[in-house]
C-alpha cells in the first residue's frame, strides 16, 4: 500500500514549529539589526519583517513552510500557500509576489505527487493575483513546502503585534482546533465533515487584515498559528507590556474538538507549547487539562487576533462578516497590570 503523505513527516503544518522556549534560546545569541529603516524585525516575534523604502512605502516580507498536514497533495499545497500569504495580511499589507520553497524526498515521492503540491500552492497565488515568480528546491528526507511572500504597505498603516492598548477588546476571526483535527486525521477518526471544515478554515486567507490597516482604532494584530491562541496572545501581551484577559467560553471552537480532546486526541505540540510559556499564563483553579490543550492547540493558517478600541469593535466584526469570517468573536480585553495572559473560566 502506498504511504500517506503525512506518514513521510514527523509532524504536520504549524504543529512542526520549534517550540517557543527552544526558539527563544536559539535567537538569544543572534544580535538585532540596528537599521532605522527596518520597522519590524525578529525582535518582536511578529508575523513578517517590514522595511521602509520611502515615507509612503514599506516592503513586507515573510517566509513560511512546513511538512504535510493532510494527505492530498493539492490540498497540502493550498494550505501551505494560504498560511504563508496570510502573514502579509496580518501586518495590514497586501501581497505582490511569492517564491516557492520546496524540499522533497525525491527517492520516495513520485514527481506527479510533487507537481500536485506545487500546483495547489500556485492555484492560491493565482486566485489572489499574486505572481509565483520562482523559488528554490532541494532533496530532503521529509516533504516541505511553503512560500516566501513579499507585500507592500504604507509605513503609517503597519499593524504590529506589540501595540495593544488598555481598554481594547480582543477579536478572534476564526475558530480554533485545527491541530486537534489534524491529530484525528492521523488516527483515522476524522469525519468527512470535519475534514471539509479543516480544509475550508486552513485555506481561508486573512484578507481582512489589509482593510483593518485603514482603521486607526485597530491597534494591534497577529495571526494565531503554531504556538496556539495562548502563545500568540502572550506575545501580544509581553510585547505591549499589557495584561490580556481571554474568556474561554467566548473563544470560537471547531464543533466536536472538545469531545476529541476529552478522548485523548490532541497534538504533542500543544504540550510543548504549554511547557514553553506557562509562566506567563494565569489559569483558573481546576481549569480542565482538555481546555488547556485547546487553548495551546497549534493552528495552521489560523485566524487573526485583533486588539481594537471598544468604539470600533462593531466595525471590525462587520468587516470580518462581510469577508466570510462569520465566527469572528470578541474573546477578551486588554488591561494594565502584569504582562501576560489571564484565562477566565
Amino acid at each position: 500500500m502506498e504511504k500517506r503523505l503525512t506518514e513521510y513527516a514527523h509532524g504536520g503544518g504549524c504543529g512542526c514549529k520549534i517550540s517557543p522556549a527552544v526558539l527563544r534560546e536559539i535567537l538569544a545569541g543572534v544580535p538585532g539589526v540596528p537599521d532605522p529603516r527596518l520597522l519590524v524585525g525578529f525582535d518582536s516575534s511578529d508575523d513578517a519583517a517590514v522595511y521602509k523604502v520611502r515615507d509612503d512605502l514599506a516592503i513586507v516580507a515573510t517566509t513560511d513552510f512546513f511538512t504535510p498536514i493532510v494527505d492530498d497533495p493539492n490540498d497540502f499545497g493550498r494550505i501551505a500557500a494560504s498560511n504563508a500569504i496570510s502573514d502579509i495580511y496580518a501586518m495590514g499589507a497586501k501581497p505582490i509576489m511569492a517564491l516557492g520553497i520546496v524540499g522533497m524526498p525525491i527517492d520516495k515521492l513520485p514527481t506527479a505527487v510533487i507537481s500536485r503540491i506545487l500546483a495547489g500552492g500556485k492555484s492560491v497565488c493565482d486566485e489572489l493575483g499574486v505572481p509565483l515568480a520562482g523559488g528554490h528546491s532541494i532533496d530532503t528526507p521529509e516533504p516541505i513546502y511553503g512560500l516566501v511572500v513579499i507585500g507592500t504597505v504604507n509605513p503609517g498603516q503597519v499593524k504590529r503585534n506589540n501595540t495593544a492598548q488598555v481598554g481594547d477588546l480582543l477579536v478572534l476571526s476564526k475558530p480554533i482546533g485545527i491541530g486537534v483535527l489534524s491529530a484525528a486525521m492521523k488516527k483515522n477518526i476524522i469525519t468527512a465533515d470535519e475534514y471539509r471544515t479543516m480544509l475550508n478554515l486552513t485555506t481561508q486567507i486573512n484578507t481582512p487584515g489589509a482593510s483593518l490597516a485603514d482603521l486607526d482604532d485597530v491597534h494591534a494584530i497577529t495571526d494565531v498559528t503554531g504556538f496556539g491562541l495562548l502563545g500568540h496572545a502572550r506575545e501580544m501581551a509581553l510585547g505591549s507590556s499589557k495584561s490580556l484577559a481571554i474568556n474561554y467560553s467566548k473563544v470560537p471552537k471547531i464543533e466536536g474538538i472538545e469531545s476529541h480532546v476529552e478522548n485523548g486526541v490532541f497534538t504533542g505540540a500543544s504540550t510543548r507549547n504549554w511547557e514553553s510559556y506557562q509562566g506567563d499564563i494565569n489559569l483558573p483553579q481546576k481549569f480542565p487539562i482538555s481546555s488547556r490543550h485547546i487553548l495551546t492547540d497549534p493552528q495552521t493558517s489560523g485566524g487573526l487576533l485583533v486588539s481594537v478600541s471598544e468604539s470600533c469593535v462593531g466595525e471590525v466584526l462587520s468587516l470580518f462578516e462581510s469577508e466570510g469570517f462569520s465566527q469572528a468573536s470578541v474573546i477578551g480585553r486588554v488591561s494594565a497590570g502584569q504582562p501576560g495572559v489571564v484565562v477566565l473560566a
